[in-house]
């Protein structure tokens, strides 16, 4: 691969696989890679970009007792190790801590985010393999909207004012660490019939609006 071509890992939750709102909840689909906001990003950023898709539906900053595959800290170093060189992590969680039966508030969501900050801030060897850690964009899910269904209703109840508060915290904790920050719902909301995931027109927005941001991070800034 030529020197002069960027790799981004795009790491996240449903949000970034693409998943597909529908009235009933579950089960979905994903959107086709030319819909997802990381497809939109990557044609924004041009050939000499590459993305990888590091996205798994409910997956979660500080893990999930019902799964053991949600836990993004559990997974993220063998992730960065599998795909170095990498010149930048676009990092979007959060959404599934603010759950109700993992009782998390935001502050403790944030100090879990922490840790995946350092283990990025960290990531310098692979296996038998020396590389400078890519840079971090941490990026604040937008909000959550009413959720129409009663059993996601159930499952995120109290998720709405959680997730409204994770922007600031984050922005707070990208400050202190001296990594990147945006925050999602300033350009988009969850439009979804879920009130939980992205339409195909927040997928686009989210691309669009990430690309200056990218451009520039990439260039020095």
């Amino acid at each position: 691969m030529a020197d002069d071509v960027r790799r981004i890992m795009c790491f996240g939750d449903s949000l970034t696989w693409g998943w597909v709102p529908v009235p009933g909840g579950a089960p979905s689909e994903r959107y086709s890679p030319d819909v997802r906001w990381t497809g939109v990003l990557s044609r924004e950023l041009g050939a000499d970009t590459v993305i990888i898709e590091e996205g798994l539906s409910g997956r979660t900053v500080a893990g999930d007792h019902t799964d053991d595959r949600l836990a993004a800290a559990d997974y993220l170093p063998a992730a960065l190790a599998s795909q170095l060189p990498l010149d930048l992590v676009i990092m979007m969680l959060g959404t599934n801590d603010t759950k109700a039966f993992l009782h998390r508030e935001p502050i403790d969501i944030a100090a879990a985010m922490s840790i995946l900050v350092g283990q990025i801030q960290g990531s310098t060897g692979g296996v038998g393999t020396e590389y400078p850690a890519p840079k971090l964009l941490l990026v604040a899910p937008p909000p959550l909207t009413e959720i129409p269904h009663p059993w996601f209703e159930a499952i995120w109840v109290g998720g709405r004012q959680k997730t409204e508060a994770l922007s600031g915290l984050y922005a707070a904790l990208a400050d202190f660490t001296g990594v990147h920050f945006f925050d999602a719902g300033s350009v988009i909301s969850t439009d979804g019939v879920d009130g939980i995931h992205f339409t195909e027109q927040n997928n686009r927005d989210l691309g669009v609006a990430l690309a200056p941001v990218v451009r520039e991070l990439l260039s020095g800034g």
